[in-house]
């Protein structure tokens, strides 16, 4: 059998008429009829039998659907297959981010982007540094985008952006609402904790050892978005990225750079191997746009 003719076979056999197979197939039904003459002569034995005006399968053709139907099934997930590579003739962006993107700079990218050019297949996952090695192996993003990311073999760093760590806090306890703190400032005051932060961790950490600043936090937490909803319930302060502090600050809570300020990198990962496609180019300009 021909694969014309498979197409027809299977179509008549799970719609039961020459008609409906001919609709769901776009085609006429003299066509039809013809593919399934030419099949059964070259099989050399009937397929269907005419009973009150429907077709019914032989018992030949009831032997002859399961193999078919296998085939049949790879022959949609070839067009699938193709669909998505003409798909992506358009373009298509797979990217993971960094939690703290998700408040409002992705979101906005991703609108100001897809306005521009409605025809890009877009994904977005979150990830985080440890994971992002093995996530563009795998091939589950073109893009990372993270913070202060370490150096590592294979892969390809682009510096989008430079942002720096905040610090959120109660206005009642600083009622002047300053927009600079030191590290003795901070020591006072109760401190929420984010535990196993990455490289802004470190990065914080290493300045408190550099100031000789000891802080025993009594509080704990995952997240740099829970860190500051606990800090809106005027319960101590806490240090988070600029951009999380800007997505989650509210009525009763402000935000202060460090003096001197504790900068680091937004950047975009990608494997050395693997050239961006200009569809990935293109948004990365809109989201240097919003970030910078």
């Amino acid at each position: 059998m021909r694969l014309r003719h498979i197409e027809i076979f299977h179509a008549i056999y799970t719609t039961g008429s020459i008609t409906n197979a001919a609709k769901i197939l776009h085609v006429s039904q003299p066509s039809v009829s013809k593919v399934l003459s030419h099949a059964e002569l070259q099989l050399g034995f009937q397929l269907f039998n005419r009973v009150k005006g429907r077709l019914t399968p032989t018992e030949e053709a009831k032997i002859l659907f399961g193999d078919v139907d296998k085939i049949y099934q790879q022959l949609r997930s070839i067009k699938n297959t193709a669909n998505n590579i003409k798909k992506s003739e358009f373009g298509s962006i797979k990217i993971g981010l960094t939690p703290a993107l998700g408040f409002d700079s992705i979101p906005e990218a991703v609108a100001n982007f897809h306005r521009d050019h409605p025809a890009v297949s877009i994904q977005l996952q979150t990830i985080h540094n440890e994971s992002v090695m093995h996530t563009l192996l795998e091939r589950k993003c073109d893009l990372a985008i993270v913070f202060s990311p370490d150096k590592q073999p294979g892969l390809n760093e682009i510096e989008l952006a430079r942002s720096e760590l905040t610090i959120v806090y109660p206005k009642a306890l600083f009622p002047h609402c300053p927009t600079k703190l030191s590290f003795a400032e901070l020591s006072e005051h109760e401190f929420i904790d984010i535990g196993d932060s990455g490289p802004l961790g470190d990065l914080l950490w290493t300045r408190m050892l550099e100031e000789n600043i000891n802080i025993t936090p009594n509080i704990r937490v995952q997240t740099y978005f829970l860190a500051a909803r606990i800090v809106a319930q005027n319960i101590g302060l806490c240090v988070v990225d600029k951009l999380t502090a800007l997505g989650n600050l509210s009525p009763n809570t402000a935000m202060a750079s460090f003096d001197p300020p504790l900068e680091f990198s937004i950047s975009a990962l990608h494997l050395e191997n693997s050239n961006l496609s200009s569809a990935n180019k293109e948004f990365l300009n809109y989201l240097t746009s919003v970030i910078s």
